[in-house]
């Protein structure tokens, strides 16, 4: 019995013992709590010609429809189809019989009119002819002369001439064929491709948010000299030629809610045919100051809003709602939501959410990418 308290006390020094070293196996095997390291790209200021891709067609420059002024048979094409013609250039001979006999006949009349006017000049002054007749000679001489001019006309107009230069399409009428003044069909079409228009179409939701970008000084005009437009082919290639905006529509279409834009290119080689489609990217002014984000530091969240992870002074993560434009290349322009200087998260996005402190290092997931810029256009300044 006397060996009991000492028993008690070693079993409570046993027990005492395991729970430290439990304890202490515990602590060791937490690890310690690291810092995460984030990849971060420094948002700078730069100057950036916002554009605006539009679709659109192609129409000629000119258009010239062919018809007869005068009556008769076709008698000789004087044209290769599909060639260039000059304005001027005769295109069809009509039978000019009957019109050479009218002239003729226009002819001898002013010449029996202008005898008899004549000769009563003479005679009225010596009043051997009354002062009414010798009026009426002279109308009569008047009447003959305005018929001699129209018979020239008339036999003039057998000759079908090019109203304007340019390119002619396929011949509706053979030798042998009857044409009459005024038909419904035309002989040929001339049309002038060089330069050539292009029409597109802009919603006025757009026209209206660059006029507000413009009255506020958030956007620069594109120059002095008109908005610049290139030109992007059906086969997703860049026409070599850059055109100017000339005309907007006074109107608004009310099925489609836009307004037609008309913009004119040099198309020296005609590589541009009316009717082909087309899209026209428009210049519409110069951002001095543009935002520009990184795809990979911009997500969206559950709404569909755009998000960014930002970096702060004290290296703490913020979250920022962003307002994005639009892509340019490999970037998004911003609206809203960030500013220069802001240390955009780009790398391990995946580690970090808003109020964790982190580590900051350059990213290396992003290739740096130029937007489009217009220096020329900054030379030309914002005034009209």
């Amino acid at each position: 019995m006397q060996f009991k308290p000492a028993l008690t006390a070693l079993v409570t020094a046993v027990a005492l013992a395991t729970l430290m070293l439990s304890g202490c196996e515990k602590h060791a095997d937490k690890p310690a709590a690291q810092t995460p390291q984030v990849g971060v790209v420094t948002l700078q200021p730069q100057a950036f010609a916002l554009t605006t891709e539009l679709p659109g067609r192609t129409n000629a420059y000119r258009v010239a429809e062919v018809r007869p002024q005068v009556n008769g048979i076709i008698l000789k094409r004087l044209y290769t189809e599909g060639s260039e013609v000059k304005a001027g250039q005769q295109l069809y001979q009509i039978d000019p019989a009957t019109y050479q006999a009218t002239l003729k006949s226009a002819q001898a009349t002013l010449q029996s009119a202008k005898s008899l006017a004549e000769r009563y000049q003479v005679l009225v002054v010596d009043q051997a002819v009354s002062k009414q007749e010798f009026d009426e000679a002279q109308a009569s001489r008047l009447q003959a002369e305005a018929s001699l001019e129209s018979a020239q006309i008339n036999l003039r107009y057998t000759k079908v001439l090019a109203p304007i230069a340019g390119r002619i399409g396929r011949s509706s009428v053979t030798e042998g064929a009857l044409v009459n003044n005024g038909q419904a069909d035309s002989l040929a079409v001339i049309q002038q491709l060089d330069p050539i228009y292009v029409d597109v179409t802009q919603s006025t939701k757009d026209i209206l948010r660059l006029r507000r970008e413009l009255a506020s000084g958030q956007l620069q005009k594109a120059g002095s000299h008109g908005a610049k437009v290139k030109l992007k082919l059906e086969d997703g290639s860049l026409y070599s030629h850059e055109g100017t905006l000339e005309f907007s529509e006074v109107s608004v279409d009310e099925g489609t809610g836009s307004v037609t834009l008309r913009a004119v290119f040099p198309n020296p080689e005609h590589d541009l045919l009316p009717g082909m489609f087309v899209h026209a990217q428009l210049l519409e002014g110069l951002k001095s100051a543009a935002i520009l984000a990184p795809q990979q530091g911009v997500t969206r969240d559950l709404k569909g809003q755009p998000t960014a992870l930002v970096v702060n002074a004290k290296n703490i993560v913020e979250l920022r709602q962003l307002q994005a434009d639009r892509t340019v290349g490999n970037q998004w322009l911003i609206s809203a939501g960030l500013q220069a200087g802001d240390r955009v998260i780009t790398e391990g996005l995946q580690f970090v959410h808003p109020g964790t402190e982190v580590k900051v290092v350059g990213a290396s997931n992003v290739a740096a990418q130029s937007p489009a810029q217009a220096p020329e256009l900054a030379q030309d300044g914002a005034g009209e």
